[in-house]
């Protein structure tokens, strides 16, 4: 397990959102402050919404930070950043069996609507939000030393 990881767990233990969770498990990226205001919307599948888990989306923003043109990308390079998008996507999908928060959370009992749940010991027992942000910030850490950035941001 990498610190990343740890750090993205212990995140989520202690109240973060899945997004918020892993954001701010990488303070040399983007300070603590955004990350918890870019992962604030992020959480539950968007909103709980159950689409898009939250621990996805927030590798993927890492990802825009590591690699993204910061000036309008060439059709081949902004093809080229789908491309690694789609990649962090599925090796999720493939250690997991989906990307989708509705998915991951199946069997698990939770209240319909916007309103978040209490965080209980109940709460953290019954759900893989814990696990699911560490494997997703483990799994960054992976693509990332296999494909070092041109560039630091």
């Amino acid at each position: 397990m990498t610190g990343h990881a740890a750090l993205a767990r212990a995140n989520f233990e202690t109240g973060c959102n899945c997004a918020q969770a892993v954001l701010c498990a990488y303070p040399e990226l983007l300070p603590r402050e955004t990350a918890m205001k870019l992962g604030a919307s992020l959480g539950g599948g968007i909103g709980r919404l159950r689409e898009v888990c939250g621990a996805v989306s927030a590798i993927v923003l890492l990802a825009g930070l590591l690699y993204a043109d910061t000036d309008i990308p060439t059709h081949e390079r902004k093809q080229a950043h789908y491309a690694r998008v789609q990649e962090l996507a599925h090796r999720f999908q493939s250690a997991h069996g989906s990307y989708l928060c509705r998915d991951l959370l199946a069997g698990v009992e939770t209240t319909p609507g916007g309103a978040p749940e209490a965080r209980t010991a109940q709460y953290y027992a019954k759900r893989p939000c814990a696990g699911l942000c560490e494997s997703a910030a483990a799994l960054f850490d992976a693509y990332v030393q296999e494909n070092p950035p041109e560039k630091q941001p």
